[in-house]
């Protein structure tokens, strides 16, 4: 009967995963488009009547570390550019998590080929991220 009983359950398999990957990018894009259009709404609200001038820019060169500081503080204080610019961040992490789950998954099934070449895209995108934003 124990048996019988462990024969039916199902294993958590790859059909599993990919519909967990699927969810993961869709209503990671829906999310992050929210976040996004909620602090368009947000900043329309602040700074809908200001004129921008376009003849003067300025280059904002920071290092990743600080750019995540600044949007952190700016979020927490209501600001609608940085809650525009978490959206965005929120866009560019979502096929980075499912890179993760899919090393989680081919883990899992002992795929080791596939392990090594999504560490190696996992190494890539975090070097990516170091080296983009410092100069």
């Amino acid at each position: 009967m124990e048996k019988s009983k462990a024969m039916t359950q199902e294993k958590f398999g790859e059909k599993d995963f990919q519909t967990i990957i699927g969810n993961l990018l869709r209503y990671g894009v829906w999310i992050s488009l929210s976040v996004a259009f909620i602090g368009g709404i947000v900043y329309l609200l602040h700074h809908g009547n200001e004129i921008e001038d376009y003849s003067v820019f300025t280059e904002n060169d920071q290092n990743i570390f600080q750019v995540i500081a600044n949007i952190y503080q700016g979020v927490i204080q209501g600001r609608g550019e940085s809650i525009i610019f978490f959206g965005v961040i929120l866009l560019f992490l979502t096929p980075v998590f499912r890179v993760l789950l899919s090393l989680f998954s081919f883990l899992l099934e002992k795929d080791y080929l596939y392990v090594v070449i999504t560490s190696i895209v996992i190494g890539i995108i975090i070097l990516s991220i170091s080296f983009g934003f410092s100069h």
